[in-house]
């Protein structure tokens, strides 16, 4: 699938990887975003405790060694045309 069917797909919950990623088990997924409140740092250290801080809905991406961050697409992504869904368990669909 194109960047845009899979960007509909991750704000439907879907976790998605590319045939053309060379790690394994590489995927993103869209992270919620939530109200925090500001109990430690760094937050600490720019608001007072107890502030409510507003975070923005996201995209990670798992790494292929485990870690899990914020990904950015590249050129290359939002070109590509083999975007698919990752299965609960690892299994990837055509969906």
């Amino acid at each position: 699938m194109n960047f845009s069917h899979a960007l509909e797909a991750l704000k439907d919950g879907h976790r998605l990887t590319r045939s053309g990623w060379n790690g394994k088990n590489m995927f993103v997924f869209l992270v919620s975003g939530s109200v925090f409140k500001v109990n430690r740092p760094p937050l600490l250290g720019i608001y007072p405790e107890g502030t409510e801080v507003t975070y923005r809905p996201r995209i990670d991406m798992r790494a292929a060694d485990g870690s899990i961050g914020a990904w950015m697409a590249s050129p290359d992504d939002l070109l590509a045309d083999d975007w698919s869904v990752v299965g609960f368990h690892g299994e990837v669909s055509d969906e």
